[in-house]
């Protein structure tokens, strides 16, 4: 099956995708968060009017192209089995992985592969982030996870995140030897977790190298996470649910 074989309403939702993953992949750079063509935005596109399911598409950068390339247009289609359904190049390495999240995380609708450098470093280590800041109780709900080793150019990553994430608070985990995965409700709230891991990382490893970062007790890291979720924002209208956090 082509994009061309799917409804109308499908491909005009495909078409916003590519504009949004094209637009979000400018931010990767923009914030420090990759180098030369490392590092991808993935949204997905439900096909079914009764909401999430395997019948799914995404969209995600096509492999080895530059940032600076990067246009609505060069984006690529493919199905949550890793099939491309509509495009000219080649889907990124880590799309069977981005496809496993989907496939198996269904109020997942953004994913996001980054090597950023402090966030990498603590994943060489296979070492969680501690929380130890108040901006991680809120955007993390508690440490930032290690994830398994594993190989790239199958589903053995996505496997990892989905093992490591399902029953974890927090949008971002930290696959070992390689580097943050982070999940949202859709690409921009994935990015936004990017972001926020970077920083936190970079953070925590200034204080160590000050002294021992002094932990924040479970019952405030709660309380903390309680309000993010609930209660920050531009009133009710916005409040804040775990996917929209991240």
């Amino acid at each position: 099956m082509t994009l061309a074989d799917h409804p109308a309403s499908v491909q005009e939702d495909v078409a916003r995708t590519r504009e949004v993953v094209a637009r979000l992949h400018a931010e990767l750079p923009r914030w420090g968060l990759v180098v030369w063509t490392a590092g991808n935005v993935s949204q997905r596109v439900v096909v079914d009017p009764a909401g999430p399911s395997e019948r799914d598409l995404l969209v995600i950068k096509p492999s080895g192209v530059t940032y600076d390339e990067l246009t609505p247009e060069s984006m690529v289609v493919c199905t949550l089995d890793g099939t491309l359904v509509d495009g000219d190049r080649s889907p990124s390495s880590d799309t069977a992985a981005h496809a496993y999240v989907y496939t198996h995380m269904p109020e997942v609708g953004g994913v996001v592969h980054t090597h950023s450098t402090y966030a990498t470093a603590w994943a060489a280590r296979a070492e969680p982030v501690p929380c130890v800041l108040t901006m991680m109780a809120d955007e993390f709900g508690g440490d930032i996870p290690i994830g398994p080793f594993a190989l790239i150019g199958d589903d053995s990553i996505g496997r990892g995140i989905v093992e490591t994430l399902r029953d974890s608070r927090s949008p971002a985990v930290l696959m070992r030897n390689h580097g943050p995965f982070t999940i949202g409700r859709d690409a921009k709230a994935a990015v936004k977790a990017a972001v926020m891991v970077e920083e936190v990382a970079r953070t925590v490893h200034l204080s160590r190298q000050l002294g021992e970062p002094l932990p924040i007790a479970q019952h405030h890291v709660d309380s903390l996470y309680a309000r993010y979720q609930n209660v920050y924002g531009q009133g009710t209208a916005a409040t804040v649910t775990k996917e929209e956090h991240a």
